[in-house]
């Protein structure tokens, strides 16, 4: 076996699990089995990617995790504040940040007043939640726009308003479900980096969902590859490289050593064709 290639399975008993999911499935009414028999457990603190092809449940599983869908079957635990629990109790509890495909702003309203919903809906008051507002928006660093609509940023800007309002709940668990997918390669470096550095301040647990070989090294601490639907794990491939990255990272041997290893371990989903 590969150095830095774990099989499914043998990361069983870490301590410091943040989310555990053991033999989750997910069938649909409709029939169609998104995902069969998934077992994933992510560290605290801990940056994984999810990679497969489209279909396998990648975002279904991100779902399943902060209780927005209910699995057909299995266990799914997940553990903030020092305390364990379900999925369902997180959102509410504010435990779980979630960043979707598309930013869902509200196009009526002020980058300040999206950001703040999350807080305004928990009933926080205003005082504090001006504070955390305020925060949020210089951690994306976004505070000079926070009185702009929507319709006057970038798409990349709009992505940083979301990942704000995603934050300044506080999350212990941050889940991106392939947030930077739109965008030019440019802008997407720049918040790949942006993001990275983020994670290094917060050091939240982030699981994240890309179709990109590339961003899924680049940023994680663990690659999880999955299967064709209907979604299990193929392999996990661990990225043992230095902290910080840069573009050292992004250009070096290693960083294309990796993508060959997630790309093959694509392979097999995707009928030959290269995952590159």
């Amino acid at each position: 076996m590969d150095e830095g290639i774990i099989l499914p399975g043998s990361g069983a008993d870490i301590a410091g699990i943040s989310v555990s999911l053991q033999g989750v499935t997910k069938i649909y009414d409709s029939g169609v089995a998104a995902l069969g028999q998934l077992d994933l457990k992510v560290r605290k603190g801990e940056f994984v990617a999810l990679v497969g092809p489209s279909g396998c449940g990648k975002s279904t599983a991100l779902r399943i995790i902060a209780g927005l869908s209910a699995p057909t079957s299995g266990e799914v635990r997940v553990s903030y504040h020092g305390e364990e629990g379900r999925p369902g109790q997180g959102i509410s509890g504010q435990a779980i940040g979630f960043v979707f495909q598309e930013p869902t702003l509200m196009p009526w309203t002020s980058v300040r007043e999206n950001v703040r919903l999350p807080l305004k809906l928990a009933r926080v008051a205003a005082a504090q939640a001006d504070a955390r507002v305020e925060e949020a928006l210089q951690r994306v660093g976004l505070l000079e726009f926070a009185k702009s609509y929507p319709r006057e940023l970038s798409g990349g800007m709009k992505m940083r308003v979301s990942l704000a309002r995603a934050l300044v709940t506080d999350p212990d668990i941050l889940l991106m479900d392939e947030p930077f997918a739109a965008l030019d390669e440019i802008t997407r470096f720049r918040l790949n980096n942006d993001l990275l550095a983020l994670w290094r301040n917060l050091r939240k647990t982030v699981i994240f969902v890309t179709h990109s070989v590339f961003e899924s090294v680049y940023l994680s601490q663990r690659v999880v590859v999955m299967t064709s639907r209907p979604g299990r794990i193929a392999a996990e491939i661990s990225v043992t490289a230095l902290e910080p990255r840069g573009e050292e990272f992004r250009t070096s041997a290693a960083y294309t050593d990796y993508c060959r290893k997630v790309s093959a371990a694509l392979a097999p989903s995707y009928s030959g064709r290269s995952a590159l």
